[in-house]
């Protein structure tokens, strides 16, 4: 197997583990542990000021079994190789748990988008396209937007492909605007996916939403949907963080305000009425749901029992560390993993492929019905698992989505 650090190796080892008791066969659990495609790039682009910057990006496939592999496109000044696979890995389950014929990917430029102009984005954003050209495509490999691309992204990306093969092709990314095929509800899906998943996760465990508290790390595109949906459905929303600090009331926050506010300055904080709180302290708040929808590793085993919240809905990937999640398990917390969690955007995703592929498109209501059919489907599924198994949603998911997965090797064998 390949050598990994700890993004990836984590989710190896749950992988493993879920193998063992699904007594998967030794040859798809090594497929499984490791990526089928992985391509690395380091290439120029102009700066504004006419220097050049040599920059290094990734494109992973995981596992295609199921379908044309899917996943975002991250540009961080932070990201890595291996969380890069990590990521992809996570894709490839997600795909499978709520059952869309989808593999996993995932691509990544080393870049901080903040400090780019527009100009430099966009060379950067074509440049790197014709890099992983080998690999993407409407058929093969289909990308989507995620921390630090938009999109405005994707459709550079498109435009970048279709200059290529020489006719256009919409289908080659989601994510794209409405106006060169995007979905309608697309910009929504991931937080409403999570509003789903926090709504039928709060009917199970009997709490009323009207009125129940919630906590939102993170105020990006997720996590500020996130919180207007559920303060829409009566939720109280007593603190939301960005990047840079969080605010916070006990009595509710005027989500709407907020969410004007950090379009126009850029940030949440010093919010009026609000106290100021750290992105630590409000993972320690007492509140009904905690929805950590920032970055990875944000709860770890070393504050996981100072968090007070009865249920989490992971909106970002990977935000609860393996020993991080068992401490909060033992301690009677209800947790709906990411891989089902913020499944909504790759949904959407797909609903967006299909109705490129056959030049017909939806309307709003149409989109969130299929969403909410397809999220309800799956919460189910996995709720069923984890009663009848007798574990916890996680190992649930992970159990549906490397079952059907690990069902579809089985079935196409090995070439040659």
């Amino acid at each position: 197997m390949i050598e990994v650090s700890s993004a990836f190796q984590m989710v190896v080892s749950q992988i493993d583990a879920v193998c063992d008791r699904l007594k998967v066969k030794d040859v798809w659990r090594l497929r499984l542990e490791n990526c089928e495609r992985e391509l690395t790039v380091h290439f120029p682009v102009k700066m504004d000021d006419g220097t050049v910057k040599v920059f290094t990006g990734f494109r992973l496939v995981h596992n295609d079994t199921r379908g044309p592999a899917k996943g975002g496109i991250r540009y961080h000044p932070d990201v890595t190789l291996d969380e890069t696979r990590a990521l992809a890995a996570l894709m490839t389950l997600k795909t499978a748990v709520v059952n869309i014929p989808y593999g996993g990917a995932k691509g990544a430029v080393i870049c901080n988008p903040k400090t780019l102009s527009l100009s430099e984005l966009e060379r950067l954003t074509r440049r790197y396209t014709a890099e992983i050209s080998i690999l993407i495509g409407p058929e093969s490999d289909i990308p989507a937007p995620d921390v630090g691309t938009n999109p405005q992204v994707m459709a550079w990306i498109m435009d970048t492909y279709s200059m290529g093969k020489g006719y256009s092709v919409p289908a080659v990314v989601t994510g794209k605007p409405l106006n060169i095929g995007g979905s309608k509800g697309r910009f929504e899906a991931t937080g409403r996916g999570c509003m789903i998943s926090a709504q039928l996760a709060a009917k199970h465990l009997g709490i009323n939403l009207k009125g129940a508290t919630v906590a939102v790390q993170g105020c990006g595109n997720v996590g500020a949907m996130a919180a207007k949906l559920l303060a829409r459905e009566g939720c109280w929303v007593i603190a939301v963080s960005d990047s840079k600090s969080g605010v916070y009331n006990p009595k509710g926050l005027d989500i709407e305000g907020l969410l004007i506010q950090k379009r126009e300055t850029g940030s949440v904080v010093g919010f009026k009425g609000t106290e100021a709180i750290t992105n630590a302290e409000l993972l320690e708040l007492k509140c009904d749901i905690l929805v950590p929808a920032a970055l990875e590793h944000q709860i770890v085993k070393e504050n996981a029992a100072a968090v007070k919240a009865r249920m989490i809905t992971e909106g970002a990937n990977g935000p609860i560390t393996t020993d991080a999640h068992k401490i909060l398990v033992d301690n009677g917390i209800f947790v709906v993993p990411d891989i089902l969690a913020n499944a909504g955007g790759v949904v959407v995703s797909y609903l967006e492929w299909v109705q490129g592929l056959q030049s017909f498109f939806w309307d709003e209501a149409d989109v969130n019905k299929y969403l909410e059919k397809i999220m309800t489907s799956a919460f189910t599924e996995v709720l069923e698992m984890s009663q009848r198994q007798k574990v916890d949603m996680r190992d649930a998911a992970y159990m549906l989505a490397i079952k059907r997965i690990a069902d579809a090797m089985e079935a196409r064998g090995i070439f040659p």
